[in-house]
């Protein structure tokens, strides 16, 4: 299991669209160490979506 700042920062780009850049940001700010089942969809949702841009 990945830490999430490492995920959110394999995603995250100035490109992004402001709401993605949102939730990215509220993710990252978030005080516990998981995810809810909820916030785990959101960011495989947007790791799936960008994935082309962020794999070398």
């Amino acid at each position: 299991m990945q830490l999430i700042s490492v995920r959110i920062g394999r995603v995250y780009s100035d490109s992004l669209e402001e709401t993605v850049k949102n939730l990215l940001q509220s993710l990252g700010k978030l005080n516990r160490p998981y995810l809810t089942v909820v916030e785990e969809k959101l960011l495989n949702v947007l790791e799936c979506e960008y994935e082309r841009e962020i794999t070398p």
